[in-house]
């Protein structure tokens, strides 16, 4: 652990300079710094075995409300802890997670992961997707404590990245987990390669099937109804038909860079043949909310942000830009077609198309998918979703949706249709965490146990104020 301390020491020397622009540029790093640095130490109630759930941002936070709600339906008696790494992450899950004890997940020192471990004192750690850490992991092995890495997933990219280096990984990482719940058989297979021993694997699928949801009747979309006149919203707060009659609504969630600027050029041009179009804007990183605030200001469509409005304006804009945090599933929910961010320049792999499915809303992306390969290949396959291969194909496509309402109808209700026949995998995540429970101590003595990350003989938990 001397050694990587020292490692990370040198890299954030380097990047200090650009770091520390970045802080002043975007607020980004400030928050919960101390706790990230040196490490948490949250009141927990003493004689009560903890379950650690942590997600890097909000993305894997909203997955760990699914499972973090069947966890305490099963294991009452557990403590949940809920960890996130970014500002957004942690914002998020304080709002989800009001009831219980969220935390700033530590940076990859050792004296960090380890003050937070021994405050916590976790019976198991579940990681979701793909968070691993080698002091985290290491200091969970040394105490005997067992991670899970749930939703577990290998992206052809960092399977390529990590493959050069197969050995390095499996010492400081795949060794210290103890069991993968995994998304599909190709991650799996991927992790296979990469030295995980089949013992460790199990193919649940996605929770992100679980996580999404059908009802367009939430508060949070009543309320966007409302401001933005849509449909029936800001003359009643009542059920509201989603109807296909004229003011159709364009969703472009989880966008990233230049995704906005091709999406406006397409909204512009569908306008002309769509006059009641609107658009609502939902960019991925809430640290360009102001950069794509300049780009709609240029683009001289009319706008509104959607962190200004307390009441419908007196002409509701074309564009409205989601720059808050938390809903854009309201904002699927309006939806009559929609594009899923991160598709298209080949830098990101992808956002979720899962969501949008569930609502049965028909959903447009790039050939760029690869967080959401199988997903998005059988979505297609079925007639849920259609995939465009440049930027230029965008616009027509949603044209073609646009223009036809029966379309429209059959790809949505097929979509939906998808996202139920995939659904289950909550109880399978939960079938693994729990078989990890039934084997391993369930809290630790306060004392590094086996270095090597193995597990101690099976014994009930010991009280957590013992020592």
């Amino acid at each position: 652990m001397l050694f990587r301390d020292l490692l990370y020491l040198i890299v954030v020397a380097v990047l200090s300079p650009w770091l520390l622009w970045r802080a002043a540029r975007t607020g980004r790093y400030r928050r919960d710094l101390s706790a990230k640095l040196c490490g948490s130490r949250p009141a927990l109630a003493k004689g009560t075995p903890v379950a650690w759930f942590h997600g890097v941002s909000v993305g894997e936070i909203h997955l760990l409300v699914t499972v973090v709600a069947a966890f305490r339906q099963r294991h009452p008696d557990f403590a949940v802890v809920v960890s996130s790494t970014t500002d957004t992450g942690l914002a998020e899950a304080r709002a989800r997670f009001a009831d219980g004890t969220v935390i700033a997940f530590p940076f990859d020192f050792s004296w960090a992961v380890r003050t937070t471990l021994d405050a916590v004192r976790p019976a198991v750690v579940a990681l979701a997707e793909s968070e691993m850490w080698p002091n985290f992991l290491a200091a969970a092995g040394e105490r005997g404590v067992p991670v899970v890495v749930i939703n577990a997933r290998m992206s052809p990219r960092s399977f390529a990245r990590l493959n050069r280096v197969a050995g390095l990984v499996r010492s400081l990482l795949f060794r210290h987990v103890t069991a993968f719940a995994v998304q599909s058989d190709d991650y799996a297979a991927r992790l296979r390669q990469l030295g995980v021993s089949e013992g460790k694997l199990t193919v649940t699928g996605s929770v992100k099937f679980d996580g999404a949801t059908a009802d367009r009747d939430t508060p949070k979309a009543r309320e966007l109804r409302r401001l933005l006149c849509i449909r029936a919203g800001c003359v009643s707060d009542g059920p509201v038909s989603v109807s296909h009659a004229s003011g159709s609504v364009v969703v472009a969630g989880s966008t990233h860079a230049p995704e906005e600027e091709i999406v406006l050029r397409a909204f512009a041009d569908l306008r002309a043949r769509h006059p009641d179009l609107r658009l609502i804007l939902v960019p991925r990183h809430p640290d360009r909310f102001e950069e794509v605030a300049k780009l709609l200001e240029a683009s001289g469509l009319p706008f509104a942000r959607r962190s200004r409005l307390t009441d419908p304006p007196a002409d509701p804009p074309a564009v409205l830009l989601l720059d808050t945090v938390g809903e854009l599933g309201a904002a699927w929910s309006l939806a009559d077609v929609g594009f899923t961010g991160g598709s298209l320049d080949g830098k990101r792999g992808g956002q979720s198309m899962i969501e949008p499915a569930g609502y049965g809303v028909p959903v447009v992306f790039g050939p760029h998918v690869w967080n959401f390969r199988d997903a998005a290949k059988r979505l297609v396959e079925v007639g849920g979703a259609l995939m465009v291969e440049t930027a230029d194909e965008l616009g027509p496509a949603l044209d073609r949706l646009l223009a036809d309402a029966e379309l429209r109808a059959r790809v949505g209700a097929t979509a939906r249709q998808f996202v139920r026949d995939n659904q289950g995998a909550t109880a399978k995540t939960l079938d693994v965490i729990g078989a990890v429970l039934g084997s391993a101590v369930g809290a630790w003595d306060g004392k590094p146990s086996h270095p090597s990350g193995s597990l101690r003989s099976p014994r009930r938990p010991p009280p957590r104020g013992g020592r």
